[in-house]
């Protein structure tokens, strides 16, 4: 065997061994360093292994949270269920006891669990799911911070505006009765609207998926149709947006999902 520098190699052979050195002596602290050279043969199978692991990566890195379609399922039912009952609630005059709406905010929680659970499950995390983790967690705060501007901005202005000596006032036409009103964000169904195209769109234009694109553009449509409809008609619109926004792409996508993991199981 004839060793050169850190390479040592029998005659005749592909075959390159590991070689240690150990570096000793005054002012010289012990600093192990290794080499190791394949064989000819085995260079050859490591390439294989890299492609079959990169490609087991990619794999891998599929069926993310939103590539599964469970977050647009998630949204969409958040939002159609909500809106549906809100529309009957207004239409037929009657109240289930609790704001429907509140389940838009529960929404978030799971999206955040799933969405870490989904992190330290998977070893491999593609760029492009990065991003759509980002695009979908900014949205749903987003909406957090949206719902929570609805609320409290009612309040906060109506103590504002008596402070300045200024109060609104409702005056009913019918009955020529005049009272208090407390201010309120008016259009705010558009904003919500407005806000339910980011995500899709975002995620429909990155993974070529055109029921989600198609979802998001009508989203754009019925947030004009809102310009001139009631707020009772309002909470059809968003129903309307949770189904072909979300539930519908959510599903394709879910089942498309099943389909390509039971292929490669």
């Amino acid at each position: 065997m004839r060793c050169s520098g850190e390479q040592c190699y029998r005659p005749g052979s592909d075959a390159i061994y590991t070689v240690t050195f150990r570096f000793y002596g005054p002012g010289c602290t012990y600093q192990p360093t290794t080499k190791t050279i394949m064989t000819g043969e085995e260079k050859e199978l490591s390439e294989q292994e890299s492609l079959r692991l990169i490609a087991s990566m990619i794999h891998k890195a599929k069926g993310g949270f939103h590539e599964t379609g469970t977050s647009a399922i998630l949204w969409g039912s958040a939002v159609a269920i909500p809106g549906f009952i809100s529309f009957a609630e207004l239409k037929w005059n009657f109240y289930i006891g609790f704001d429907i709406w509140l389940l838009t905010l529960a929404a978030i929680i799971p999206q955040i669990f799933i969405s870490i659970r989904e992190g330290r499950r998977r070893k491999a995390v593609s760029h492009d799911e990065s991003v759509m983790n980002a695009v979908w967690t900014t949205y749903g705060f987003s909406i957090m911070l949206l719902v929570i501007y609805i609320n409290v901005m009612p309040s906060v202005s109506d103590q504002l505006l008596r402070a300045d000596g200024v109060e609104w006032l409702e005056h009913n036409l019918t009955t020529g009765k005049t009272e208090h009103l407390k201010p309120y964000v008016v259009g705010q169904t558009s904003l919500f609207l407005l806000l339910y195209s980011m995500p899709t769109l975002v995620t429909g234009i990155a993974r070529k998926f055109k029921p989600m694109l198609y979802g998001a553009l009508l989203c754009y449509v019925l947030f004009f149709v809102s310009f001139f409809t009631s707020f009772t008609y309002d909470m059809l619109l968003m129903a309307v947006a949770g189904i072909f926004n979300w539930l519908i792409p959510g599903f394709i996508l879910r089942k498309k999902y099943l389909k390509t993991k039971g292929t490669n199981v």
